[in-house]
């Protein structure tokens, strides 16, 4: 099976519309800070004929993929190997002053979510990896093992969310010094054995909020996301655009956060005229967070959780467009 048949965009259409404005003009540069399988962006590369593609990925198995997808494109595409908070890295190094758009779909690809032996997928025996990047230092079963009980504590409760976070630290610990952990049916089962029964009636599989805990802990998501958000309004030109899809509550507060901060004025609230070059640099482009249709629900299930935000850059440099 090759990437355009197993990966179906989210919010596909929706999406180029925010970004359409900003990628009209000839030589306009955009970003996909999270390439995955390429879908977003050969939608983009087909609708935008004289538009210039930067696709960023940490992990090279998606790359890969989507560099074969994207292969007709060749001549108006670059691929990187990189975290998207390197983005000022990565356009230094190409010698690209500023971009005019940029999407960031944040979470798991569907390739990881597929690839049982990567450990993303809760309701499958597969390997404790869950990195993003498989070349990365750390996998889930190195956190699993050594963390100590405080440690195990904190990311689930931090990251997961989980209410039963300290009961099952406690138990992880417990159970370690018998075996090591190495698989995720094991963790799945022991999550859903330290929840209370009647907890386990509502909120969907009882080990999804500490395999999310595990995943954006091995892969330093939210920290990373903290610093690509302002790399990237930093940045767009003038008229360019940002879009975030986020898929859970905790990415989707840092993109709220960060783009509302850039929708404020940094004088005092008693001054009656703002001075010039002190004016909002950013307008909001999405009424608080957009949720996919009824039909993309129908059509793509994994649509399910996501919120989008999406924001315009209308002032550089002191001056308001």
């Amino acid at each position: 099976m090759d990437a355009s048949e197993r990966h179906v965009p989210v919010m596909l259409e929706r999406v180029v519309a925010l970004l359409a404005p900003a990628l009209t003009r000839p030589g306009a540069v955009f970003v996909d800070a999270t390439l995955g399988l390429g879908g977003h962006s050969e939608a983009f590369l087909r609708e935008f004929p004289e538009m210039r593609l930067i696709g960023l990925d940490r992990d090279p198995a998606a790359l890969r993929l989507a560099g074969e997808r994207l292969a007709p494109y060749e001549d108006r595409t670059t691929f990187v190997h990189a975290v998207y908070d390197e983005l000022p890295q990565v356009l230094d190094d190409l010698g690209v002053p500023a971009i005019d758009g940029i999407l960031f779909d944040l979470g798991v690809s569907s390739m990881q979510l597929d690839e049982a032996d990567r450990g993303f997928a809760y309701a499958q025996d597969a390997p404790l990896d869950m990195r993003m990047d498989s070349t990365g230092p750390t996998t889930a079963a190195d956190i699993l093992n050594t963390y100590s009980s405080a440690e195990l504590a904190r990311i689930l409760f931090q990251y997961g969310e989980e209410k039963f976070s300290r009961r099952i630290a406690d138990r992880i610990v417990r159970e370690r010094e018998t075996e090591p952990f190495t698989n995720s049916a094991r963790l799945s089962e022991l999550v859903r054995d330290s929840i209370p029964q009647a907890a386990r009636r509502t909120g969907g599989h009882p080990a999804k909020r500490t395999f999310q805990a595990l995943r954006i802990e091995v892969n330093g998501e939210l920290e990373v996301l903290r610093r690509a958000l302002p790399n990237a309004l930093r940045a767009l030109a003038l008229h360019g655009r940002i879009v975030v899809m986020s898929y859970q509550s905790l990415e989707d507060r840092i993109a709220k956060q960060t783009l509302a901060a850039g929708t404020k004025t940094d004088v005092p609230d008693d001054l009656p005229v703002i001075p010039a070059g002190h004016e909002p640099y950013l307008r909001i482009l999405t009424r608080g967070a957009e949720r996919p249709t009824e039909e993309e629900l129908a059509e793509n299930p994994r649509s399910a959780s996501v919120r989008v935000r999406a924001a315009e850059r209308v002032r550089e440099k002191g001056m308001v467009a």
